[in-house]
Formats: structure tokens, sequence, C-alpha cells
């Protein structure tokens, strides 16, 4: 063996932590290496609904550039008949088809993992590992012999490996036939031949290899009635229900789907039914500044409205997020983070705004930040995002992640009671206003909540008028600069954030059954992978209880909880541990109590990673007890 070889053989995994493969049924980690414009993604999604329509978990990530065409990019699917749906780390099987990315993807390889790779050209030396199984499939040769059109060898070389992994896995090919189906309805010309090169695939491998592998699928019933579904549509579902009618927003990736998904609903839902009239609006703004503030305008006006961004977006945005905080009127963004600073890496994930939201603006400011973690939550959050933005006349900041919002989860079916009544909070309408005897004032708390009565432009002719001011104002928003006036203004919003403390979700608490004095912390996208590790660390006799967080402001519950325990893990994927900082500036904790588990590459972290750091710092903790025979053996950290 070359020298390379042997160094990225002892890189990959030490002798200690090798994982067999034999065996794993309905048990490993998939990636596809692939070259970005080729037409992979949908490939790579034909696979991974397949093991889900098989009534097998799975959780795929596409993992893309920022360029249009020629880099690597990447797609992984974790299958899990345990129903872990995080990414786990390292990886079972690797799809090789991508010659610029197939050195670096080798070293992701589990020990006993397989090497599919095009075997048109022999495989180059350095690519030799003695511990894992090779398998090699001439797809361009087969593509060359069967197509004459170039683009049809790039686009049926991905479905022709897919075939083969159906021999290789166990796929029921039944099921690839009906999604095939299903993809191309309305394009039925395009079945035969996406048929055609699954079976090419498919009796090739059957012909030249014995099959099925030690990883494969097997039938299940685990799935229920859950779905596959993105975040970023659920939340555009959610803020159709929600009641949303007017969308602004300037296209920034990976925040764009949401619009376009609430475009798509809207055109099926929000269409008068005896007119045709559209009853709802969406701009596209000539940058983020201007789109918040349409928004805002909307809102202002009644409509509920909302915009989506990503970090850069709500840099520019926080002149108007600050407006809307300090004049109280309603809106909503969804902030779908991807890594920073700057332009960062504008396809990768991070949870990395949450100083940005949190406060954004300059001054005295403090916003409203929703969590989801699932695309149920998306959907859930969405919707009751407008209920908080009219009840509180504030901004509303809903904070998923590009991981949420691009990737299909396995979630929960989304519900909706149709009998729910939309908060629209304190507003006073004609009669009301012509009732009253006394001097209305727009900001003017009577029910000791720091929420005060406003008005829709238009609503009486003479009475409920006011000036919105993004400047200092009393309670008839009358413009001063008195002092005393400001402060009261300023206290009376202090209050109405104590408000809704009590109005947001709640944390979800969950005690591990066992006698610890450490506890972790985690929220959004993070969850799935929180919830492996926990349940991993307890094979090993470790236990911690668990919150997770799924709004700020944070509510008693949380220092709470904080209290309870010497130490507190926060996981989240940022570099400078901002969650851990907020919970110690809005709880007032002191900072040796919470321990940062950080990630920030831009991948979504793993249950490894997670596991690893704990046990690193509680290897000689006084938690519950530990087996280190089972510390001893760790878990490798590939990602």
């Amino acid at each position: 063996m070359n020298t390379r070889a042997k160094q990225v053989r002892d890189k990959v995994v030490p002798d200690t932590e090798k994982r067999k493969s034999a065996g794993a049924v309905n048990d490993f980690v998939i990636r596809f290496a692939n070259v970005n414009g080729t037409g992979s993604a949908s490939a790579n999604n034909l696979f991974a609904k397949a093991v889900f329509r098989m009534g097998i978990p799975v959780s795929p990530k596409n993992i893309f550039p920022s360029n249009i065409q020629g880099l690597p990019t990447w797609f992984e699917v974790r299958v899990s008949e345990k129903g872990y749906l995080g990414r786990r780390g390292g990886v079972d099987m690797l799809v090789a088809v991508n010659p610029q990315s197939q050195q670096q993807d080798l070293e992701s390889l589990e020990s006993g993992g397989y090497f599919f790779y095009d075997s048109t050209k022999p495989l180059s030396p350095a690519l030799q590992r003695p511990d894992i199984n090779y398998i090699g499939v001439p797809l361009t040769r087969i593509c060359l012999d069967e197509y004459s059109d170039p683009r049809q060898r790039q686009l049926f070389r991905n479905v022709i490996y897919i075939g083969a992994l159906a021999a290789l896995l166990a796929i029921e090919f039944d099921v690839l036939k009906v999604l095939v189906g299903e993809q191309f309805k309305g394009k039925e010309k395009l079945i035969a031949p996406n048929m055609h090169a699954l079976e090419l695939g498919f009796q090739y491998t059957r012909e030249h290899f014995d099959c099925p592998l030690a990883i494969r699928v097997e039938r299940r019933d685990l799935v229920g009635d859950r779905i596959l579904l993105e975040g970023n549509d659920a939340l555009a579902l959610g803020a159709i229900y929600g009641g949303a009618t007017v969308a602004a927003w300037y296209p920034i990736t990976p925040s764009t789907s949401v619009v376009d998904a609430f475009d798509k609903y809207a055109r099926r839902l929000r269409i008068d039914p005896g007119s045709g009239d559209r009853k709802y609006a969406i701009a596209q703004a000539e940058d983020e500044l201007a789109a918040i503030g349409i928004a805002i305008g909307a809102a202002w006006n009644g409509a509920r409205a909302f915009t989506a961004t990503s970090g850069p977006g709500v840099s520019l945005m926080s002149e108007f997020i600050g407006l809307a905080y300090f004049a109280e009127v309603p809106v909503v963004l969804f902030d779908i983070q991807r890594s920073g600073p700057s332009t960062g890496m504008p396809t990768r994930t991070q949870q990395s705004d949450i100083f940005a939201a949190a406060y954004a603006s300059h001054g005295d400011t403090r916003h409203v930040l929703l969590f989801p973690s699932t695309p149920r939550e998306c959907f859930d959050m969405a919707a009751l995002s407008f209920d908080l933005a009219d009840r509180l006349q504030t901004p509303i900041i809903v904070l998923s992640d590009l991981d949420l919002g691009m990737n299909d989860n396995l979630s929960a079916p989304l519900a909706w009671d149709d009998g729910r009544v939309y908060d629209r909070g304190k507003v006073f309408n004609q009669v009301q206003l012509e009732a009253m005897t006394e001097r209305y004032g727009r900001y003017l708390d009577v029910d000791g909540d720091g929420i005060c009565y406003r008005t829709y432009p238009g609503t009486h002719a003479e009475k409920g008028a006011y000036f919105t001011r993004g400047t200092s104002r009393d309670e008839y928003a009358i413009y001063t600069e008195d002092g005393d006036a400001y402060v009261r203004n300023m206290d009376r919003l202090l209050l109405k954030w104590e408000t809704a403390r009590t109005l947001v979700p709640a944390p979800e608490l969950r005690d591990c059954g066992h006698k610890t004095s450490a506890g972790v912390i985690f929220f959004g996208s993070s969850a799935a992978a929180c919830d492996e590790a926990l349940e991993l660390l307890a094979d090993e006799n470790l236990h911690l209880n668990s919150l997770r967080l799924r709004s700020f402001p944070f509510s008693d519950e949380v220092p709470a909880f904080i209290g309870r325990h010497e130490k507190v893990f926060v996981v989240e994927q940022n570099r400078d541990g901002q969650m851990r900082k907020l919970l110690i500036a809005e709880c007032e904790i002191d900072p040796r109590q919470l321990l940062s588990v950080r990630h920030y590459n831009g991948m979504p972290i793993t249950a490894r990673n997670i596991c690893r750091q704990i046990r690193q710092e509680l290897g000689g903790a006084k938690v519950t007890r530990i087996d280190r025979k089972a510390v001893s053996k760790g878990y490798s950290e590939r990602t």
C-alpha cells in the first residue's frame, strides 16, 4: 500500500473505532458526491423517497455550492430504523462519481464501508484502502453505448447509479417505478427513458455483484402518517393559514423559496372564487431595506405582512426593524440563517443570527424570536407569529436555517383548526371610537400590560387618528424631547416585553429519569442530533436532563432549569456561543455554569460531535456514574 493511502486509512478511523457494516439493515449513511449542475439532486432525491416509501425513516441533506455549475456537491441520506433524523457523522456507502472530490470523500468513509465509483477508467492507486469494499460500475461506458446526446448521457448517468443502488441495497423496484411516474406526471414521454436508465443500472449490478450487500433496506412500517417536507415550504403554508396577504422580499439564499412557496400556495388559496381576483400581494423590492419597509407599511394599514431573508438581509433591515419596534407596528420576518459574517458561505447552514435578530437596530431594542425545529413547528410558528405580532404590536422574527429550510425533513403532518380565530390584538373599531368620551392615546397603556390600543387608518373620520413616529413622543403620539416622557415610553415597552414572555411558546423540558447534576439546552435544527446524542450518552450511563428552547424572551422555566444543575451545556451552531451569551445576559447566569457545545463549519451538527464535546467535559465530573469502558470507545468526528 502506498504511503498516501496508508495516511488516509490511519486518518479515517483508529482501530478501536472501526464500525462493521455487516448486518446494518435500515441503519446506514450514504453520501452521493456529484458535480453541481448535472441534475444529480433529482436522482438523489429519488433514492431518499424510495427508502421513505418503504416505511423507513430517512433524513436527506443536500449540500450544494453557491455557484451554478461545476463545483462539488454532496447529498447525504441518513437511513435509521430507530428514527434518528440528525446527521450522525461518518459514511457507510460513498457514491463517488465526482473525480474532483474523491480523495476528500474517501476520508469520510467508515472502515468496512462501500466505495461505489465509475469504473469506466481504472481507479487511482491513491484511492485504495484495504479496510473498505469497492463497487465499480462503468457508468460512463454504459451511457456512451446507450445515448448519443451529451445532455442525456449526463442526466441518465445519475439515474443509472440509482438503479444500481436499488439492486445493491434491496430497494423495491416497483417503488421506484411509482415515484418516476409521480415525478414526471404531465410529462409522460420522460417516464419510459428514466425507467430504462434505472433498469440498465439494476440489471448490470445484479449480473456482476452479489446482491444485496450487507447494508441494505427492508420494508418496515415506521413512518406512519409522517411526511417529507422542507421547512421553507412549511413556513410559507403557515403564513397562508396565519392570514398573511402581503409578502415583500429581496431574493437571497436560503430564504428565496419561502416566498416562492407562498406565491405557489397563494395562487391556490388566495384567489377570490367569484371574480378570480388575487387576494394577496407579493412585491419584490430593490433591496432588503425597501422590502421590510413595504411589509411594515402594509402591516400598519391592517394587513398581515411579512418578509423573508437571511443574515445579510437582517443587517440591512435593522433600521426599519427598530422603527417597527419603537413605533409599535406588527410585522413578521422569517430569517433563514446561513454562514456569515458578510457573504460568508451562502449555501451552508448556521445558527449565527441570534444576536443580530434579538437586538436588531440601535438603542435599547429587544425582539421576540421563535425557534422551530421541524417543518411542523415551522408551520405552527409561522401562523402563530402573525397573532403574536398583532397582539404585541411589534416585529416577530422566526429563526430557521438552511438545513431545516431547504432540506426535506421527516415531519408530523400539518394540522389546522378551522374554528381558529385570528388574534388581531388591541384594535379600536369605528363603534368603539364613536363611543369614547375620553381622549384617544395611541401610546397610552390602559390595561397595565404595556400594550396600547391602535386603529387602522381610515377607521373613523375624526377619532383615532395619530402620527406614527420613529422619534420620541408622549402617550398621545405628540412629538416631544422631554426626558420623562421618553423614559415612560421605554419603561412601557419593557413591560410589554414581560407580557410577551407569557405569550411565546414554552420550552420543552425532558427529564432523563436519573439523578444528575448536568443538563443540556438546545434549539432549532440542532434538536434531532441532540436527541440522538442524549440517547447515546445514556447508553454509556451518562445521563443529562434537557431543555429545548422554542422562543425568546425566555420564560421563567429556563433560569429555573439552569439553577437545578451544576453544569448546563448549550448546543449551538455558531463560533461565539451566541445563545449561551444571550442566556447569561438575559437570565443573569454565572458564566461558569453554562458550557458551550459549538459547531460552525457550515455542515449540520452531528450526534457524534455533541457526544464528544460533552464527554470531554464530563469525563471527570460527578454526574451519574460513567462507564469508562464505553467512554474509551469514543466516536470519530467525521462529517
